[in-house]
């Protein structure tokens, strides 16, 4: 049973005694994402479709964290649930809000479309920004943090959020209403699955919504085997199922497994589909005549449904519609938003530049398109902030008037030139004059979600959303080449939500930095990480790959060769890694005690900052099975923390090693004890040769056996 499993018990039963009140047509009414009301049963009007990826999208103002890939990258699960909590407290005051004006438009009420815990397995994907990375034990727990924190943990839902987009979906974005991602049983339980089934058997997560593509021939909205057999059946989820929007009409659009609107809506109502995001169940009472749904089907969704809305306290009143408007864009809030920025930041090069003296006088040249850049920061699904405060801004407001500040814009973010009578690269004398003229250049390059983000949710038509390759756009390469000659020194600050190609940056720059879309106000923690005012912490949640010949096309499901687990060659920068201003190391660790029974492993470690700087640091344990034939090529992430250490300080701490870790996937999808040996690596990256070779650090190796 869930977190909340006697408060369901009790919503259930009231869901149930008022749709009993309804007619067929009032009850099918209901499964529409935009509910109408039904007055005569003092029903009020509710649409379904919110977003709070990263703080309360698309209603207005709400506080802007970073991108979920950077959220992502904090490596953080405490502050994931408390910025969760921050999104809704504001969901709620937005609604107290709206409500209270008889306002129930999209975007307004409290069923948040969030996390999206698709993995992603390829950086050409255009939405992987979106998700938490490449590794299904580290999604998993920060989509359980998530959830946790939208949700609550009263009676009382706080929010609703949903584990989105179950399943298999990563892409490409060009082809998912028609395209099948076929995927064997052991990369679905192994890789596709485990963070939906985190969130749902962990976080009583209350709502999951299908994917557009299908998995194994089965369109997700309307998949069996997804939707009843394992999601329902497997899992024991209570709550909801919802469409992605539009999904269902491409059952006959698109995927043409069937004929019609009214057998698109029987095929998902029949799986367990209850609310559509589309117009497709406006077609559900055609196909009750034609007898392809049931009465109780409909009624069983609308019980469903409403069992959700009785969870909220949307109909009987509860606790928190008392939470005033004011609760918004707090300054309580914004705190949580810039320490999210601050951990999310990856210093992934650094030959001493860094940190900058903010009182040396100097002349700091800041150059890039998206320096200056209020879309950068932002990614997709944001809301509206009512200060944005971008890289250039925070570096101008942390000099202030003890130095110099000169700005280029130095290319478009992707066309060949700014103006569009001037010549090919018409900014980069601008530029280079910047770069000649400064002491130390700060170099802002990147995407943004006009560049990669969802097909069709910004116009977006590069590859429709997803990227060709890894590489900058023409103009921000020839920007870099050229403030490279110059011979200053150059720190990159990248501002993407993928893996770039940063080869050139990491042999010639001076110090490269990872922004990701830091949020609304990133410019300030950002420039408070370039002058030393705390030390960058954050670790990579995906692979920065050499080159995208190593990967398999971008269409194939299979895990081999993709991702951490499972690659061959070296990173140009590996997942897990991340320098600091400070230097810490795991200075020993052991087995503290293992249990047999529940395969379980406790490691107590001692983490030392032998540098001279205060920095926070995430200590990693990877696990090796040394003896299955179905054990991952490489290793696997299965337990991590974040610490805070003072220049000096030592620390021990404790590590448990459980759930899945000591066991493997075999070929039929089940976890199974096949090995009664592994090898724990402990350290601050990865125990692979690359991290090794960047950090010049070892991971503790340590031996168990049950």
């Amino acid at each position: 049973m869930g977190i909340r499993s006697e408060a369901r018990k009790t919503a259930a039963a009231k869901a149930k005694e008022l749709v009993s009140k309804m007619t067929l047509e009032e009850k099918a009414s209901q499964l529409r994402y935009d509910a109408p009301a039904i007055e005569r049963l003092n029903v009020p009007a509710y649409n379904w479709w919110n977003e709070t990826l990263h703080g309360v999208a698309r209603a207005g103002v709400a506080t802007s964290f970073p991108q979920a890939i950077g959220m992502a990258a904090a490596f953080d699960p405490d502050l994931l649930e408390r910025a969760g909590d921050v999104a809704a407290t504001e969901g709620r005051a937005k609604y107290n809000a709206y409500s209270g004006e008889n306002d129930r438009d999209i975007y307004k009420g409290l069923t948040f479309w969030s996390p999206n815990v698709n993995i992603f397995r390829d950086p050409r994907w255009g939405r992987g920004h979106e998700t938490y990375g490449e590794d299904p034990y580290l999604t998993s727990r920060l989509g359980v943090a998530y959830v946790m924190g939208l949700q609550g943990d009263g009676d009382t839902l706080k929010s609703a959020a949903c584990a989105k987009h179950f399943a298999v979906h990563s892409g490409p974005e060009a082809v998912r209403h028609e395209f099948d991602a076929r995927a064997t049983r052991k990369d679905m339980a192994e890789t596709y699955l485990p963070a939906f089934k985190a969130c749902v058997q962990e976080a009583d997560v209350e709502s999951v919504m299908g994917a557009y593509n299908r998995t194994n021939g089965e369109p997700c909205c309307g998949s069996n085997t997804l939707i009843r057999d394992i999601l329902r059946g497997e899992w024991g989820f209570e709550g909801h199922f919802v469409s992605d929007c539009w999904a269902i009409r491409d059952f006959h659009e698109h995927h043409m497994v069937t004929k019609s609107f009214e057998e698109s809506a029987a095929m998902a109502l029949k799986a367990g589909c209850d609310i559509n995001c589309g117009v497709t169940y406006l077609h559900l009472l055609k196909a009750y005549e034609e007898g392809l749904v049931t009465e109780e089907e409909i009624t069983a969704a609308a019980e469903r449904a409403f069992t959700t809305r009785y969870l909220l306290g949307l109909m009987d009143g509860c606790e928190y519609d008392d939470i005033p408007y004011e609760k918004v864009e707090c300054e309580e809030h914004l705190k949580v938003a810039d320490q999210l920025t601050r951990e999310s930041v990856v210093l992934l090069k650094n030959n001493g530049i860094l940190p900058l003296d903010a009182n040396a006088g100097q002349t700091i040249g800041v150059i890039g398109p998206n320096a200056n850049s209020r879309v950068a920061l932002i990614g997709n699904y944001h809301g509206t902030s009512s200060r944005y405060i971008t890289v250039l801004e925070g570096i101008q407001d942390k000099v202030g008037h003890n130095g110099r500040v000169l700005y280029s814009e130095g290319a478009h973010l992707y066309k060949d030139r700014v103006e569009g009578l001037a010549w090919k690269n018409d900014r980069i004398s601008e530029a280079v004059t910047v770069a000649k003229h400064s002491d130390v250049v700060i170099l802002c390059v990147g995407l943004d979600e006009t560049l990669e983000g969802e097909e069709g949710d910004t116009g977006n038509s590069y590859a429709s959303g997803d990227k060709v390759d890894l590489q900058l756009p023409e103009s921000q390469r020839d920007l870099m080449d050229a403030v490279l000659a110059v011979g200053k020194p150059v720190i990159v600050c990248l501002m993407a939500g993928s893996s770039i190609d940063l080869s050139a940056a990491q042999d010639r720059a001076d110090a490269v930095l990872q922004l990701w879309y830091p949020g609304a106000r990133g410019g300030k923690p950002v420039a408070d990480i370039l002058f030393g005012d705390c030390s960058p912490s954050g670790k990579l949640p995906v692979t920065f790959y050499q080159t995208l010949d190593e990967l398999p096309d971008f269409e194939d499901y299979g895990m081999k060769g993709r991702t951490y687990r499972y690659m061959k060659n070296d990173a140009l920068y590996p997942f897990g890694y991340g320098l600091t201003y400070g230097d810490v190391v795991v200075e020993s660790a052991k087995i503290a005690q293992t249990d047999r029974d529940a395969r379980k492993a406790v490691i107590k470690a001692v983490a030392v900052n032998r540098g001279s700087v205060a920095t926070d640091d995430v200590i990693q344990v990877y696990v090796k099975d040394t003896q299955s034939s179905f054990a991952v090529p490489n290793h696997s992430l299965c337990a991590f923390v974040r610490v805070s250490l003072q220049a000096g300080e030592s620390r021990e701490i404790q590590l448990t090693v459980a759930g899945n870790a000591f066991y493997v996937v075999n070929d039929n999808g089940e976890f199974v004890a096949d090995s009664d040996k592994y090898t724990l690596y402990v350290g601050t990256g990865q125990p692979d040769r690359r991290t090794r070779e960047l950090t010049g650090k070892e991971c503790i190796k340590l031996e168990v056996a049950f």
